[in-house]
């Protein structure tokens, strides 16, 4: 039976970093690297990529020396894959990091809401539930990283782990953040449908005095809309409030009489961001304009 002889260069410089004689025709390339790593210690198996050609693709570990197409003596370029960690170990991190963080907002831990929040709870039912439900999907994920997943490669970069758990615990703590502040209050959802917590409906639209011309309902979010809105009455509410901010007195005032279809609604703009209160702060102007029949 014939034996190989095994020379190992740097893909970069050329330069000869190993010679290994005698090697066994149904070696593989594992065991080379377990050789390799024999002579250089501080590359372990893990880290060492070996090639046929320095530009050319990593050979398999399962790869055998003698169905290689190399002769008696087999040349292979070597490049240093960097630090490396177990695929077991970045899901871990990756996931317990947002588990934990979450807690954390949900405990309100000193330094995150003020002295005077902390560890105190919310008085939202569904604040609690959003914990539950985002603690157990992350405990399933530990759980089946563990017990379940089998991983193709045995590890991963190092450097990489920083770019993956930016993205889990980045994301974790801006949505942690919002939902255990003291300040939030849930959306009006009854029966599945997004309403102004304003008592009852009003007509869709009314008349004025002496007018032929219907006016609209002054409150645009006073209609059922369907849940999956949410987001856009978001972005509408925060800037209606942020015009309400600015300008509190319409235009329409006794000094420049308005017809009242064309003056700004009193409870358009008092919606906050979320839709989830109103403002009473309106402007003294407007309300001798309103004629006497107008709620």
């Amino acid at each position: 039976m014939k034996h190989y002889e095994v020379e190992i260069l740097d893909a970069r410089t050329r330069d000869k970093l190993c010679f290994l004689d005698k090697v066994e025709p149904h070696a593989t390339v594992a065991d080379i690297k377990n050789l390799f790593n024999k002579a250089h210690p501080q590359w372990y198996p893990a880290r060492q990529s070996l090639r046929l050609d320095p530009k050319g693709r990593s050979l398999k570990d399962e790869d055998v020396l003698q169905s290689l197409p190399v002769g008696t003596t087999a040349t292979f370029y070597f490049r240093d894959l960097g630090a490396q960690i177990s695929w077991v170990t970045v899901f871990l991190t990756e996931y317990a990091g947002p588990l934990l963080i979450y807690l954390l907002f949900y405990f309100r831990v000193p330094f995150l809401y003020g002295p005077r929040y902390d560890f105190t709870a919310s008085r939202h039912s569904v604040v609690h539930l959003a914990c539950c439900c985002h603690s157990f999907h992350y405990i399933k994920r530990l759980l089946e990283t563990l017990f379940v997943h089998r991983f193709s490669h045995g590890t991963m970069p190092l450097r990489n782990i920083f770019k993956n758990c930016t993205y889990y615990w980045g994301f974790a703590a801006w949505m942690a953040y919002y939902i255990n502040h003291p300040l939030y209050t849930p959306p009006v959802l009854p029966t599945g449908k997004l309403l102004h917590p304003r008592g009852p409906e009003e007509p869709a639209a009314c008349r004025l005095q002496g007018s032929q011309d219907s006016l609209p309902h002054s409150q645009p979010f006073h209609v059922a809309l369907p849940a999956g809105v949410l987001p856009q009455l978001h972005l509408r509410g925060w800037v209606l409030d942020w015009l309400h901010h600015h300008d509190p007195v319409p235009a329409c005032n006794a000094t420049n009489p308005t017809p009242l279809k064309a003056c700004p609604s009193p409870r358009s703009g008092a919606v906050l961001a979320g839709g989830l209160r109103a403002d009473g702060n309106l402007g003294a102007g407007q309300a001798p304009q309103l004629p006497a029949r107008l709620p």
